[in-house]
């Protein structure tokens, strides 16, 4: 399993409601992350609006990615989170350290 990070910013105005979209996030969403690869995935939000995701996948960042750019769900929820964020783009990040469970 590949471990993956990422970044993308909400807007700080908008992290309440961000939060409680997250908190009932729609079943079929979470299928299609299941079905597309996204394994132990969590978001984490600072108070600024920075927000730091990370999942493991059997592939790739951009597998999982193109994974779910083919689900049509996904499509609606991108619609649904694009006034909460700052830029929909999302930073992959490098892993630079890993202490495996003993």
């Amino acid at each position: 399993m590949r471990r993956v990070g990422f970044l993308f910013r909400v807007k700080p105005e908008k992290l309440a409601e961000y939060r409680e979209h997250h908190r009932a996030v729609w079943p079929e969403m979470l299928d299609a992350h299941r079905r597309t690869g996204w394994h132990n995935y969590s978001l984490f939000v600072s108070a600024d609006g920075l927000v730091f995701g990370y999942f493991e996948t059997p592939e790739s960042f951009q597998a999982a990615m193109a994974g779910m750019a083919a689900e049509e769900v996904n499509a609606r929820w991108d619609q649904f989170m694009e006034p909460y964020l700052e830029s929909p783009d999302l930073q992959e990040l490098e892993e630079v350290f890993h202490l495996e469970a003993q």
